[in-house]
């Protein structure tokens, strides 16, 4: 299994319209076939600068593979991610074992 997360400011301004749109199409990723236990998530700590994070499992590198070549993604990541994010962080986990 592989954990994919990723955490980001966006350009927009906070509660905007702009906001909004975008993290409802982030949600849509959601409907890719690969994707496992999605979430959209809202920072509410302090300890760093960014204001939201995605989190989705696969439960292979093959699946993870297939997401990240998936149309849906790759327009996304061309016509919203690119464009609108500001500054992120991502992360991809598997599990340790016998720990």
């Amino acid at each position: 299994m592989i954990r994919h997360t990723v955490a980001f400011k966006l350009k927009h301004p906070a509660g905007s319209a702009a906001e909004r749109d975008f993290l409802e199409a982030a949600r849509r990723l959601a409907a890719i076939p690969t994707v496992r236990n999605f979430e959209a998530l809202r920072q509410t700590g302090q300890k760093n600068h960014f204001n939201f994070g995605l989190s989705m499992e696969f439960a292979s590198a093959a699946d993870y593979q297939s997401y990240n070549q998936h149309p849906d993604h790759v327009h996304f990541v061309q016509t919203r991610w690119l464009p609108e994010v500001a500054d992120f962080l991502e992360l991809d986990y598997e599990p340790l074992s016998g720990v």
